[in-house]
């Protein structure tokens, strides 16, 4: 086979998708986490300051981008979400890239991207993992973090793609009900992808 299995991972906010993650890498397997990088272009010297300080100037704080400023002003400008992914996207892409010629040699790598489907980046991938969860269970993890309001919390379901039709386009699903039957339906997974595309 050429080149490592890419299994991709993506599942709505509060569905267990970071957890699910680092179950993957806990068994070894590379993982390259959308969030993350987008992160490190924000911190200060990343590659998104100079030109989101372009558009977006009063989102810029001590030479980072300041995500809570940030998510104000896109709140406020239904068009600023289409500037900020013009600059974004091709940035996480590069990196993305970057992540996949570091581990050519690996047999299976996951790409865990929250917005998997919207963005089509289910075309790069061999197969696509769905987490999920009750939609109660949902609501309860994430409003349990205490970083975000009910309003908050529909703005980005309704920029998400609903969990049943993520689940319908998915190659394979996890319902993350406890740690440990994550753990083993992770490595189930892994041991049957290996299996099948040796």
């Amino acid at each position: 086979m050429k080149g490592p299995f890419r299994l991709g991972l993506t599942g709505s906010i509060g569905m267990g998708k970071s957890t699910t993650a680092r179950l993957f890498a806990e068994e070894g397997i590379p993982v390259w986490d959308a969030d993350a990088t987008v992160h490190a272009l924000y911190a200060k010297g990343g590659a998104a300051v100079a030109p989101l300080s372009a558009i977006f100037p009063d989102a810029i704080r001590d030479g980072a981008v300041d995500r809570d400023r940030l998510k104000t002003l896109l709140q406020a400008d239904k068009q600023a979400l289409f500037r900020l992914e013009s600059v974004v996207h091709p940035l996480v892409q590069a990196a993305r890239q970057a992540f996949l010629l570091a581990h050519e040699t690996a047999d299976l790598i996951l790409l865990d991207i929250p917005l998997l489907y919207e963005t089509g980046a289910d075309r790069d991938c061999d197969a696509v993992l769905v987490v999920t969860a009750a939609p109660d269970v949902q609501r309860a993890r994430v409003l349990a973090r205490g970083q975000m309001t009910e309003t908050q919390l529909e703005m980005i379901l309704a920029r998400q793609l609903p969990d049943a039709e993520k689940r319908r386009r998915a190659d394979h699903v996890i319902e993350t009900l406890t740690l440990e039957q994550t753990r083993a339906e992770v490595r189930k997974l892994i041991a049957t992808l290996r299996s099948r595309h040796a």
